[in-house]
């Protein structure tokens, strides 16, 4: 299983130049989950920079994987997950539910970098 954490979803979608990293892995949605966090920050992000229209294809393209939603154990797990490795709530909750479902993690996000079970790409 993989998770794809927002920045790869995001150079994904821009066309970046790690996009090629990611395409495989999420055009693969059968082996794909996302934390209902990634789901936010991408929406987010993208309605910011461009327009509704846009963030809602965004949204709708990312719910064809596995959408996780923060559970009791996942919050719980990421509380630990934040103070051992010094993450910010969104990333440890991430982090927190690719442990939970056994996935690697897919990203650029430097906070992730040298943890166990993720493919980090530098910007």
């Amino acid at each position: 299983m993989n998770l794809i954490d927002s920045s790869a979803w995001l150079e994904y979608f821009t066309d970046g130049n790690n996009a090629e990293f990611f395409a495989p892995v999420i055009e693969n949605t059968t082996e794909v989950i996302i934390s209902v966090i990634n789901l936010y920050e991408v929406y987010k992000k993208v309605l910011s920079e461009k327009d509704e229209n846009e963030a809602i294809q965004a949204a709708a393209l990312m719910q064809q994987a596995k959408v996780i939603d923060v559970t009791n154990s996942i919050s719980i797990l990421a509380a630990r997950l934040s103070i051992k490795f010094k993450m910010p709530m969104a990333d440890s909750i991430i982090y927190a539910t690719a442990r939970m479902y056994d996935a690697i993690v897919w990203t650029q996000d430097s906070h992730f970098k040298d943890l166990e079970s993720v493919k980090y790409f530098k910007k």
